[in-house]
């Protein structure tokens, strides 16, 4: 990527996991490279007893393997960087099993997206969202959306054996800012039928991080609006926001 790529984003402990004294279980992680800006959430199951490990690596292997790709490949680098984040699962000192089976205990949802010269990827399992816009227009964006199995609670992860029947891909062109989120954050993003953007929360975080600030400043503040009162009474779960300006 030749244009710099200005990049703020924060994870929050949900109340749920503070009560249980249980660490944020998600993680995001972002890189610039030659070729390619790359971003990558993920939410650690909190049922997975090394979710938070889950989510850590699918986050550092996507952004390290996807940054100086051939965007015309990108469909097959996104599934060979996924299988290289499972292999590492398999053979970490954790998974005593050392086989599929033991990734059950990392299990994690996945979002991202890979972006170049105008062009970009959304790449994605299971819940949590992502949203692409052009020049403030909250009309018309591109996103790609959550998806959950037969229950409320029961989402996808990229640790599962069939996990290439959930990875969803969504291309889009020309955008100016990026958002990606986990779950916590989706249901302050969108309508509840997800068709919509709520300009209420988007809009004000958009013009927001956009001012000339510093990256600190900027962080502690996201921080602080992913942790008011009211985002940890409508939603207990963790809560990741990454906004990228292109």
């Amino acid at each position: 990527m030749r244009s710099k790529v200005r990049v703020v984003a924060a994870s929050v402990c949900g109340p749920m996991h503070r009560y249980r004294k249980m660490p944020c279980q998600d993680c995001f992680k972002h890189k610039t490279g030659r070729r390619n800006f790359v971003a990558v959430v993920s939410d650690g199951a909190g049922s997975a007893r090394y979710g938070k490990i889950g989510a850590r690596v699918v986050c550092e292997t996507l952004t390290d393997l996807l940054a100086e790709c051939d965007f015309s490949t990108v469909k097959t680098r996104i599934v060979q960087a996924i299988e290289t984040a499972r292999g590492r699962l398999i053979r970490h000192r954790f998974n005593k099993q050392k086989n599929t089976e033991g990734l059950l205990d990392f299990s994690a949802t996945l979002v991202g997206a890979v972006c170049n010269r105008g062009r970009g990827m959304f790449f994605h399992i299971g819940d949590g969202a992502g949203i692409a816009l052009s020049n403030g227009d909250y009309e018309h964006f591109v996103a790609t959306r959550p998806e959950n199995g037969n229950f409320a609670c029961e989402t996808f992860f990229y640790t599962m054996d069939d996990w290439k029947e959930s990875l969803r891909f969504t291309t889009f062109e020309n955008a100016s800012t990026l958002f990606l989120m986990t779950d916590g954050v989706t249901n302050f993003a969108f309508s509840p039928d997800y068709r919509h953007i709520e300009k209420g929360f988007i809009a004000p975080i958009n013009d927001f991080l956009q001012k000339d600030m510093s990256k600190g400043k900027a962080v502690w503040a996201l921080n602080n609006t992913l942790n008011t009162p009211q985002a940890k009474k409508l939603n207990s779960d963790d809560k990741t926001l990454l906004w990228a300006q292109l």
